[in-house]
């Protein structure tokens, strides 16, 4: 089996959902695979980070269309890499700001 990150959605339904997602759900995080299979070490990182404190959080595998899911998340935050962390609309971070924000007993409050 081959891994093509150009596969099924084109960037603008993948903007569309990333539109959606954000506006919708209190918390999310656009990430590689899902929360019970992560696919990458950062994300594994960021969803339990984000599980420690609550367990309402929207995921969004991003795998099924990489590249445009990059593009569509860097107009939002004006960052390419994965995995990315929305609260009530407003970006924090990727695994490495969740766990800063963990460090400094922050993270609690955070994703309020």
């Amino acid at each position: 089996m081959t891994f093509d990150p150009t596969a099924s959605l084109s960037e603008e339904e993948a903007r569309e959902r990333v539109d959606e997602a954000i506006e919708n759900n209190e918390v999310v995080l656009f990430m590689k695979g899902t929360p019970l299979m992560p696919q990458c070490g950062y994300s594994r990182r960021a969803v339990g980070l984000i599980q420690q404190h609550r367990e309402d959080v929207e995921t969004v595998d991003v795998l099924e269309a990489l590249d445009a899911y990059r593009a569509a998340l860097k107009e939002h935050s004006g960052w390419e890499t994965i995995p990315q962390t929305y609260v009530n609309g407003e970006f924090v971070g990727g695994s490495d700001i969740l766990a800063e924000l963990d460090e400094r007993g922050e993270l609690a409050a955070t994703l309020q």
